[in-house]
């Protein structure tokens, strides 16, 4: 699949082909960005087992038949038997740590759960890696919303202060901490490479969540609504969501190589493609046409949310040598086209395919 229709004559073939046969097992492989690195992963042959709640409805994982090219188990990553089992059995090589209760909204109504979710969850995760003799390569994905945010105009640097505000951004702001942790008490003398990765908010076909900005919109697009923005003067990081899962896999690829590599490491888009909710739904609005457009109703007693987040990428570009490939209006494009293709009730795999295909042909 991968020598047929674009070919990989550009620096993703060695990523790719890495990745072919290894064993690979996924938290969370069910969700959104689960999804999308399943399919990634599918593409370049490797062995995948992912183990995770059930889908939801809708989900991407079932539009496209994700489980169709892989090992997938249900389980609550909060069950450290149930994860061990599926984790045991699986025998990886390198680990994605996905799984999360994900929404910062849902994190102020659900504060245990959340925290019970993201920090024990990493620490059952761990506690499998600890014990295993084939892992050789463990990332945990964060968020760039584990720094303190001072609201400042530059970017956060990974030495920067860990200290989430709001339940969602705190658990993570702990989560990094335990593996920082498990990394210095377990893994200094067992020769397993422990990296994490903070990525800005994504885009990208088939997310469903509720309460983020791009499904809001293509739910409105959809019935032909005006597109409701709480507050059009955040400034956010938005990428797209193959802009970090290719991140991820070149931190697993690259410090499975060689354990130097590990590290905490930020992942965002060009200074240029941080802009405000509000830019992002115009440009949504011109990509989509059908004449729709977004008005602006704050909402009052709205749980408290950054106004203002940046990252300094320096690192990962200087260390591994990785650079974003889409900007914001192609990330947009994308999903727009993948948003119309499921509307069509069209091949939403196939889509997945192609996009994926097409970034790897465009990353130089």
């Amino acid at each position: 699949m991968l020598h047929g229709k674009y070919g990989m004559m550009n620096k993703m073939k060695n990523q790719m082909e890495f990745f072919k046969n290894k064993r690979v097992f996924i938290t969370g492989h069910t969700g959104f960005k689960g999804s999308w690195l399943c399919k990634i992963l599918e593409i370049a042959g490797a062995n995948v087992t992912g183990f995770a709640l059930q889908p939801t409805n809708p989900s991407l994982f079932s539009l496209a038949q994700i489980e169709e090219n892989m090992e997938s188990i249900i389980g609550d990553i909060r069950n450290q038997e149930e994860l061990e089992k599926a984790f045991n059995k699986s025998k990886p090589e390198v680990v994605f740590h996905m799984a999360a209760q994900p929404l910062v909204r849902e994190s102020y109504q659900n504060p245990a759960y959340t925290y019970d979710v993201n920090v024990m969850g990493t620490v059952n995760i761990l506690e499998c890696i600890r014990r295993s003799d084939t892992v050789k390569s463990f990332l945990n994905v964060t968020t760039d919303k584990v720094y303190k945010n001072l609201e400042w105009e530059w970017g956060y640097r990974e030495t920067d202060e860990l200290d989430g505000l709001d339940p969602y951004s705190n658990s993570k702001s702990c989560s990094e901490l335990v593996t920082h942790s498990y990394k210095k008490s377990f893994f200094e003398n067992q020769k397993i490479a422990i990296s994490t990765a903070r990525a800005g908010n994504v885009i990208g076909g088939g997310d469903f969540a509720k309460d983020r900005i791009i499904p809001d919109c293509i739910r409105a697009a959809l019935a032909k609504k005006d597109i409701v923005i709480r507050n059009p003067y955040s400034t956010r990081p938005f990428q797209h969501v193959l802009e970090p899962l290719f991140a991820y896999l070149l931190i697993a690829k690259k410090q499975y190589e060689n354990i130097q590599k590990q590290g905490y490491y930020n992942v965002g888009p060009r200074e240029e493609d941080c802009i405000t909710t509000g830019e992002l739904a115009t440009i949504f609005c011109e990509k989509w046409g059908e004449n729709i457009k977004w008005i602006n109703v704050a909402e009052e007693n709205a749980p408290k949310e950054a106004n203002f987040l940046k990252l300094d990428c320096s690192k990962i570009k200087k260390e591994l040598g990785w650079q974003p490939t889409w900007n914001i209006e192609q990330a947009v494009e994308k999903t727009v086209d993948f948003a119309k293709v499921q509307r069509q009730n069209e091949n939403c795999s196939q889509c997945m395919e192609e996009q994926i295909l097409e970034y790897i042909k465009e990353t130089i």
